[in-house]
């Protein structure tokens, strides 16, 4: 099976279905089941005690905190099937209620505002891959690699 390593604290995100899209600076024409497994660099960590970070993460506080045990570093959490890799080409504004938003506009024309917005990077030129059915499985040990990576369950 395909995986990808990512960095905490955004893979703890996908199980608790607050992530929907990892973004990359490269494309992917792999489809399917994809592994999510937990980088062991702590080097974006300050963000889990930022807004919107804490809210989104409370239940892994809420059970221990952030170490390492927490978080699950250096393991697979979580199979997503990964349905499309899509440009990031434009930024717009959008009037939502009362409140204007800046929102990034993926090639397909999806408007990627709010919480997820936060939880990536979506520079124009980016991609974003967007992941449906995420399945939370217990944690499995495993050393992680750059880009897709094969994992054996």
């Amino acid at each position: 099976m395909k995986a990808i390593t990512i960095l905490p604290p955004f893979p703890a995100l996908i199980p608790l279905r607050e992530k929907h899209y990892e973004t990359r600076g490269w494309k992917t024409s792999y489809r399917g089941p994809l592994a999510i497994h937990v980088g062991q660099s702590l080097q974006y960590m300050k963000l889990a005690f930022q807004e919107p970070f804490k809210t989104a993460l409370q239940p892994i506080m809420a059970n221990g905190g952030y170490n390492a045990e927490a978080l699950c570093l250096g393991h697979v959490i979580a199979i997503v099937d990964l349905v499309e890799c899509l440009k990031v080409v434009g930024r717009v504004t959008l009037k939502i209620g009362d409140e204007k938003r800046v929102a990034a506009v993926l090639e397909n024309g999806t408007k990627i505002y709010g919480n997820e917005l936060a939880f990536g990077d979506y520079s124009i030129g980016r991609y974003a891959w967007k992941l449906k059915n995420v399945r939370r499985i217990k944690s499995v040990p495993a050393k992680g690699m750059q880009r897709l990576w094969e994992w054996e369950p």
